[in-house]
């Protein structure tokens, strides 16, 4: 379990805060609150309740602490006393600390507020308690009866960390010139105040430097497995070796966080409606700038709920698709154009009875175990812990292993019934632990074997190999390529701090940018909900292109290997959609070699294929692929508009309604992918005015209700690019 946390920050607000400086187009409230947000969004992002926050502001224009009748306390305001930091409370905050008109208050009574605030939440339970004082030093300090103060951090165990604006900071090479001689005092007491109880002084300008390198989150450790590791054969009970193991993912995937869909709550919430989650959901200020966020509480967002019906084919109800109850269907598994029914009482019957362990198969030496044979994420398999006898033994097989040069193969069950996988130990011995990494095997059913031409010979029909064709590269080809592999060589361009070479884009400094993307806009957009979104941080783009010093040195190799490669830059096209491509109009087409019309030198009329009703929706298709201009396409989504016009005005009933909707459903995803999005939205404009006004034969709304329950109305911006309409113009 998480350890309990209080976390007071104590924040300068006097109106000398509200001033820019140093080149900065910022005041200096707006560039520190870019720390303390982080801090708190970042707690808040846990979504732990044992990690609690409080917000104190000295120098404000008014005075609210439960100290307030004594002078020293004056103009010192407790914002927010410690509790779960939740959504409302972020805006709540943001409303509040701003610059205010006044430079008295002193930051040592707000320190006194912080920590009696802390002692009256944490009583005397264990809690890790911590306040963090940010302030640009301008104001008064009143230094009566520090010791005292220092000694009630270090007796309560109270961390203290300062930041200040524009404090110099030998060690991160920060100094500021002509500094007034105020400030310049209350550095240095600050600085004998931090020293004295073991606490942190730094500038703000460091940290908020780093707040760019993202933050990995510490997991804690999950077996997978606890078992025996089994040597030797089972079966015979004097020649087996059981040894108690554990097993712990060693990489795993870290998945970024997926969005979920909300809506408005309608109406507003009852006095007694609200709870933790949809006050943690509410967005107060999701419909107001920021200038008038305060005008009032917004609607609670609420949850989603999807609802899933199961259909089959049945051309005796409308639509052609009928409704089948959850309870009515049966497990099968498709066989060929079949499937194979298996009832509930045989199921066990697809199922593998297994024991879960950790059994040995045999060995394979290292080098002859290729690669590509990893199936999965790495895992480490270590001795049970507090079993000494299962660590010796461990040990002893993990040398033998290393010593041997040679992996082990086992099989892998990980529970009872589980399906067993073939699992690599691989030896693995560090100065502090030793242990055993495993990844899986593939079976054989899971090996692709595909079988490519050699990139360096071509073998014609009758056998001949040839090693010199326009094809093949040549020596000169060859050559530029390896100086350019050569000059592009990574292990000699990394620098660490002090200039030396070192490994260039270690693990350690590499992260996951659509993670830590997704997280930087997400808090973000907690605080302000109508700002741009700031850029990525460098330190996620740093490895998404070469180093430039690596390009630079590279460029005259590059140059002769375009040469000798014949490159020649050609015509941009535009780009199409990923759904779109290979779909444009004439892009199929095949065209001779010399470029003439060999069916106009044939004497033979290109005749105009007419669309069929009983053979619409492929004949459409057929159209489609044929045509050579948006003519030829208007052209057939004319005739298609006929034949389901044609097939609605002479239904019985609703007899034909569900070819006609199939027929819409064909015209729509295929005028979609030709990006002819405004010709079909015509064809459905028209259909809807006839069938609301019985134009095809009598009263045919029922079927402009089936349009609407399978979604084939008009189409929107988000399904193409080329439409302009909107998706509250797609529901009228």
């Amino acid at each position: 379990m998480a350890d309990k946390e209080a976390t007071v920050y104590v924040i300068d607000v006097g109106s000398s805060m509200g001033q820019k400086r140093h080149g900065r187009d910022e005041t200096d409230l707006d560039w520190s609150m870019q720390y303390i947000w982080d801090r708190i969004t970042t707690t808040v992002a846990t979504g732990r309740k044992t990690a609690k926050v409080g917000v104190v502001a000295f120098r404000t224009d008014g005075t609210s602490n439960k100290q307030g009748n004594e002078a020293s306390f004056y103009h010192v305001s407790v914002l927010q006393q410690i509790d779960q930091m939740l959504m409302p409370n972020i805006r709540s905050l943001r409303e509040k600390i701003k610059p205010s008109k006044t430079n008295d208050g002193d930051a040592i009574s707000a320190l006194v507020i912080a920590i009696e605030m802390i002692l009256t939440h944490c009583k005397k339970l264990k809690y890790r308690r911590k306040i963090v004082l940010v302030t640009n030093g301008d104001g008064p300090m009143d230094d009566y009866d520090w010791g005292g103060i220092a000694k009630k951090l270090i007796d309560d165990g109270m961390e203290l960390m300062v930041l200040g604006v524009d404090f110099d900071d030998p060690k991160y090479g920060f100094k500021e010139e002509d500094k007034s001689p105020v400030k310049c005092g209350n550095e240095q007491f600050l600085k004998k105040v931090t020293e004295k109880v073991g606490g942190v002084l730094g500038t703000m300008a460091q940290a908020i430097a780093e707040l760019g390198v993202p933050r990995i989150k510490k997991v804690n450790p999950v077996p997978s497995f606890r078992g025996h590791l089994t040597l030797g054969d089972p079966a015979g009970a004097d020649s087996i070796m059981n040894i108690h193991v554990e097993r712990f993912p060693r990489t795993m995937v870290a998945r970024a966080p997926s969005a979920s869909s909300f809506v408005v709550r309608s109406g507003t919430l009852g006095a007694g409606g609200s709870t933790q989650l949809s006050w943690t959901l509410a967005s107060r200020d999701a419909a107001v700038d920021d200038d008038d966020a305060a005008a009032g509480a917004g609607s609670a967002l609420t949850a989603v709920k999807s609802n899933r019906s199961y259909v089959v084919d049945d051309d005796g109800v409308a639509g052609g698709k009928r409704e089948v109850p959850r309870e009515d269907l049966a497990k099968g598994y498709e066989y060929g154009r079949t499937a194979v029914h298996i009832s509930e009482t045989d199921e066990n019957v697809t199922k593998l009875e297994t024991v879960a362990g950790l059994e040995t198969i045999g060995f394979v030496p290292r080098e002859k175990y290729q690669r590509y044979m990893n199936m999965s994420l790495a895992c480490v398999v270590i001795a049970a812990r507090a079993n000494e006898e299962a660590s010796m033994a461990l040990s002893s097989f993990i040398h033998a292993l290393y010593e041997l040069d040679v992996y082990a193969v086992a099989r892998l069950v990980t529970k009872d019934d589980k399906p067993p996988v073939m699992v690599l130990l691989a030896p693995s011995i560090e100065v502090d632990h030793e242990c055993l990494v495993d990844v899986q095997l593939p079976f054989a059913e899971d090996v692709r074997r595909f079988q490519f031409p050699p990139l360096d010979k071509i073998l014609t029909v009758s056998g001949k190999v040839l090693t010199e064709h326009r094809n093949l590269p040549d020596a000169g080809l060859r050559q530029a390529m390896s100086d350019y592999v050569d000059r592009m060589d990574l292990s000699s361009i990394g620098r660490d701090d002090e200039g030396k070479p070192c490994e260039y884009a270690p693990l350690d400094d590499t992260y996951s940018a659509v993670l830590h993307r997704i997280d930087q806009a997400m808090r973000w957009r907690a605080v302000f909900p109508s700002k741009p979104i700031p850029p990525p941080y460098e330190v996620l783009t740093r490895y998404s292109h070469p180093p430039d010093t690596l390009q630079q040195k590279a460029s005259s190799q590059l140059q002769r290997l375009i040469a000798a490669a014949g490159i020649k830059k050609g015509e941009s096209q535009r780009a199409l959609p990923p759904k779109q491509k290979g779909r444009r109009r004439g892009n199929n087409t095949v065209k001779p070699l010399s470029g003439l019309d060999v069916d106009a030198l044939l004497g033979e009329e290109r005749q105009t294929k007419k669309i069929s009703a009983e053979n619409a929706v492929p004949e459409f298709k057929q159209l489609l692929a044929t045509t050579q201009d948006t003519d030829g396409i208007e052209d057939a989504a004319r005739q298609m508009t006929k034949v389901i016009e044609s097939q609605i005005r002479h239904s019985l009933g609703d007899s034909n309604y569900g070819r006609a909707v199939e027929a819409l459903r064909v015209m729509r995803e295929e005028l979609t992918a030709y990006e002819e999005a405004h010709t079909y939205n015509n064809v459905v404009r028209d259909l809807k005015q006839k069938l609301l006004s019985d134009k095809l034969d009598g009263d045919r709304q029922e079927m402009w209700w089936l349009v609407r329950r399978f979604r084939l109305g008009l189409i929107t911006h988000k399904e193409s690019e080329v439409s302009i309409v909107t998706d509250e113009e797609a529901k009228t």
